[in-house]
């Protein structure tokens, strides 16, 4: 969210506004999508890069880089800065300089990064991310990005391939997404589908098309992304007439989108998310309705074979599209149209979802913002405002103060636009023509569609000089699918790997989920050839003793892994998984089991534990915790209670401690601890009712599992 930006910068200690800036400070620079209209932030952002960023970093990094040898100052840094192609700076340039868009000519030179980062913690996006072509050519009259993003540039399928295979290798991710804006009009999308699968379903690797026009949903494509898990459809008709597909320029039809529907769910799948938008130009209440009527045929098509989910978005205009100058619904009028909706949808399999009306808002004041909103923006983080696009967090009244102090009237900012008055990034030139945005509104009003001039006419939006820019598409020499390597079911025995790891360091901060997906990554990385549990989602088989605690050090941990039998050199095996994990994790030894191992849980023993008393506990301490362990030792029960899921439960832990005892001049407790089904005993419970720490007393003490014990 916009007041993040502020955020990140209060807490590096950068002052907010860019004119309070000194030498010593770092220059802020901006750019993506919002950028095209930089107005919202001009006061705070140093410069902005507008349009493709990849060529233009380089230039930023070199012209520093000189700046700095020549040891020039902020001033003549945002002057050189000023002089780079596609780099708006507000201090230099003033409103009134035409700032023309960056382009990448060819993307096929600009290639990803072939080892991307890999978080320890899951993200959102746990996956490989490829983009196969950038732009779009079908016109869709309320979309910035297929406005801005022009010319349609398509990658190589062949570059693809071996960046998949890189990027496959580099991270031992399970999923690749294909990204464009409409993924399914790449050239040879299927072909690239079954090449991609062919090539890498033996290592269970998932496929997903993450932007898709349901008219380009085809079976194949259906069958290829099922193959190995069914990741998620979002199929988006945007309105529900057809005479609002035909405003909107959509140029798709209801038919599409019931045989989409028809084709996903006769594929297996259980749930289907629709999205549509509300508010847009002309729309009328029966176009409401032609919502939820289609919505009702989708789930007919879907004949009681699972769930379709409608999602309702509220219409932002946004700047450089033909419906820059349209008008914004209310809060109010947004609410009316959601319930109109909400109230004629009450069938279960039939969820509604809608997007906050007041997020709404604020995205439409930022979108055709100008200067001002930057005030509004300042007020609104000085009141404490943070993470806006969280609902959990989201604080609207604060924004509504912010509004009532800087005097902002919202109704000017959601209005109508006339044609001829100026508007906050009109110094921003995104390549597509001001006449032909206007074009294409009277189109709209008309209610007339314009085709895609992939395959009609150039429809002359001001982009392509058909000399250096212009529409490129993939060379479709792609070669067969190759034959799968794995060989067939059965054919190959499969055989357990024992591992035995460590996590020492930051790693113990890791949850058991997020070490058991960075073990997982690590050994498809190696040379194993995993074996993956049945069912419509694989997972591989790998079987942990136990679950490892959160912020406790363990020098032996166990693991089970299946894979298939193939001869291995147990040495490089494991330098190969080591070399995959993260600092902090390592398998300290590996085997290959000789017999048919039970679930790894089933053999566990018990855990030995040695506690690190603090440097400084004294020689009377010391005497305490010894006649304490004594006293422990020697009784035949030591009940203790503690709370567990908001209950008091009593249980005797005497049992489950096979040996306690201090080593003095180590300064060290060493805890050997039974396990069994009906549970076990904490190192935390020992400090506590055995040795008589308090709380404050046990931050300072140092836990750390020894051994896991196997029967």
């Amino acid at each position: 969210s916009y007041t993040n930006i502020l955020t990140m910068l209060d807490l590096g200690g950068i002052p907010l506004a860019s004119a309070d800036r000194r030498d010593a400070h770092p220059l802020i620079l901006a750019g993506g999508p919002c950028a095209f209209n930089p107005a919202p932030l001009a006061a705070f952002i140093d410069a902005f890069v507008i349009g493709e960023g990849e060529e233009a970093v380089v230039e930023i990094a070199d012209m520093l880089a000189g700046s700095k040898k020549q040891k020039s100052g902020r001033a003549a840094m945002l002057e050189a800065l000023a002089n780079l192609e596609g780099v708006y700076v507000p201090a230099v340039h003033g409103p009134d300089k035409t700032i023309f868009k960056r382009k990448v000519i060819n993307i096929n030179r600009q290639r990803h990064p072939a080892a991307p980062v890999v978080p320890l913690m899951q993200t959102v996006h746990d996956r490989i991310v490829l983009e196969i072509a950038r732009g779009c050519t079908r016109g869709c009259r309320f979309c910035q990005a297929g406005m801005i993003w022009r010319p349609y540039r398509e990658r190589d399928a062949g570059l693809i391939m071996d960046m998949a295979d890189r990027a496959l290798a580099a991270t031992g991710h399970d999923e690749i997404s294909l990204l464009a804006l409409s993924a399914g009009d790449y050239s040879c999308i299927e072909p690239l589908m079954q090449t991609l699968m062919r090539k890498h379903a033996a290592g269970r690797v998932a496929l997903a098309l993450p932007s898709l026009r349901v008219e380009t949903l085809s079976r194949t494509l259906i069958e290829e992304i099922k193959r190995i898990r069914k990741t998620s459809f979002t199929l988006a008709p945007e309105a529900g007439t057809d005479k609002m597909r035909r405003i909107i320029n959509k140029g798709n039809t209801a038919e599409d989108l019931l045989t989409s529907v028809d084709n996903v769910f006769a594929a297996g799948w259980k749930a289907v998310k629709l999205y549509f938008m509300i508010g847009l130009p002309l729309e009328e209440e029966s176009d409401l309705d032609g919502i939820v009527d289609l919505s009702y045929q989708a789930l007919r098509a879907a004949r009681r074979r699972g769930q379709v989910t409608v999602s309702l978005s509220t219409f932002v205009p946004k700047p450089h599209t033909p419906f820059q100058w349209e008008s914004q619904l209310s809060i109010d009028e947004t609410f009316s149209r959601q319930n109109f909706i909400r109230r004629r949808m009450n069938n279960r399999s039939l969820a509604v979802r809608w997007h906050d009306a007041r997020m709404s808002l604020l995205e439409g004041l930022f979108s055709r913002g100008d200067e001002k909103i930057g005030t509004l923006l300042l007020r609104a983080w000085r009141k404490g405002c943070r993470f806006d696009g969280w609902s959990e967090i989201f604080r609207f009244d604060l924004w509504q103060e912010a509004l009532a102090e800087t005097e902002i009237p919202t109704g000017e900012y959601l209005r109508e636009r006339s044609a001829n008055e100026p508007l906050p990034w009109d110094n921003i030139d995104c390549g597509v023509s001001r006449d032909f945005l206007l074009q294409e509104r009277q189109k709209a009003l008309a209610g007339d569609a314009t085709p895609d001039c992939r395959y009609e006419a150039c429809q002359d939006c001001g982009v392509c000089d058909f000399k250096d820019v212009q529409n490129i598409f993939s060379d479709q020499n792609l070669p067969a699918p190759t034959v799968e390597i794995r060989p067939p079911a059965g054919t190959v025995p499969e055989k357990v790997y024992r591992l035995s790891f460590a996590k020492t360091g930051r790693a113990r901060f890791l949850s058991h989920l997020e070490l058991a997906a960075a073990l997982t990554r690590a050994l498809r990385r190696s040379s194993l050839s995993l074996c993956y549990s049945a069912g419509y989602h694989p997972h591989p088989k790998i079987s942990f003793a136990t679950a490892t605690s959160v912020g406790m050090e363990s020098r032996q941990e166990y693991l089970d892994v299946t894979a298939l039998a193939y001869p291995q050199n147990l040495s490089v095996l494991k330098g190969e998984i080591n070399a995959a994990l993260p600092d902090g994790m390592a398998i300290t030894d590996l085997q290959a089991l000789s017999f048919a191992a039970r679930d790894l849980a089933r053999y566990l023993w018990g855990f030995v534990y040695e506690l690190i008393l603090p440097a400084d506990t004294n020689e009377e301490k010391l005497g305490v915790i010894l006649q304490s362990i004594e006293n422990f030792l020697a009784a035949e029960s030591f009940p203790i209670t503690r709370s567990s899921k908001g209950k008091t439960v009593t249980r005797d832990i005497r049992p489950f401690v096979e040996a306690l005892s201090l080593n003095i001049k180590e300064k060290t407790v060493t805890l050997t601890v039974r396990h069994a089904q009906t549970g076990s005993v904490r190192p935390v419970d020992i400090l506590r009712h055995v040795l008589g720490f308090s709380e404050e007393e046990m931050q300072r003490i140092g836990v750390v599992k020894m051994k896991t014990m196997l029967a």
